[in-house]
């Protein structure tokens, strides 16, 4: 059962991606991670793991057509190369980030005090969940359209060569152009126990705020900083 104020939440999602579902108990399905569903048993919710599995194979799919009919001379081999990044982790949970998914996740106590909001490979399989939940709630169609509105600048940056995935090392050239300085990295906040560590880093120029970014390292933040580093510069 949903509760009133979890409706009004999902309701805003709703709202926020564009897509009315037909049942918003499977929404939430979609949306609760299996530490809440350990921790709520007497609920009988069910986690959305499944739906992530299948919102993998809709993923592949519809990025596989989409490229199949726009890159008609790529050989196989490489179309399944752009593919793999194009649905990897990192762009998966940048995806979820876009649409401030964490905001609206069902995560047990000890994982939300950590930080599981942030955390990229919850967020990613979040996304998953819920294009598998918007295939089944809805169809093919606007699971494909939903996908493309997110995904197609993501392809076209993976064909072109633009998909940055060292992002310190390009800001770093960026900034090595105009000046001998260096940017920094400075973590500003620690979350969560020892072996689940969320960390906050921020990037600085000549001590200027450049941008800030999380992760479940201290490398992924540093990372996650120069990108948003980069969005600002750009």
């Amino acid at each position: 059962m949903v509760s009133d104020e979890y409706r009004r939440k999902l309701e805003e999602f709703q709202n926020k991606i564009g897509i009315k579902f037909n049942d918003l108990k499977f929404l939430q399905k979609s949306l609760t991670h299996k530490s809440y569903a350990n921790e709520n048993q007497e609920l009988n919710l069910k986690d959305n793991e499944r739906l992530e599995f299948l919102g993998d194979s809709v993923l592949d799919i519809v990025i596989s057509e989409y490229m199949f009919n726009r890159y008609p001379d790529y050989p196989e081999g490489e179309l399944a190369k752009m593919r793999a990044v194009v649905v990897s982790a990192p762009i998966l949970a940048d995806k979820a980030r876009e649409l401030d998914l964490g905001k609206y996740l069902l995560l047990g106590k000890g994982e939300d005090m950590t930080g599981g909001r942030k955390r990229s490979s919850i967020l990613a399989d979040a996304f998953e969940a819920l294009v598998g939940n918007i295939y089944l709630d809805r169809n093919l169609d606007i699971a494909r359209d939903f996908i493309l509105k997110l995904m197609t600048s993501d392809i076209d940056n993976v064909e072109s060569g633009n998909h940055i995935q060292d992002y310190k090392t390009t800001l770093q050239e960026i900034i090595q152009k105009s000046s001998n300085s260096r940017p920094e990295y400075h973590v500003i906040e620690e979350e969560g126990p020892d072996h689940s560590k969320i960390f906050t880093v921020q990037v600085t120029f000549n001590s200027k705020p450049l941008g800030q970014g999380t992760g479940s390292s201290k490398k992924e933040a540093q990372q996650e900083a120069a990108k948003n580093a980069l969005k600002k510069l750009k």
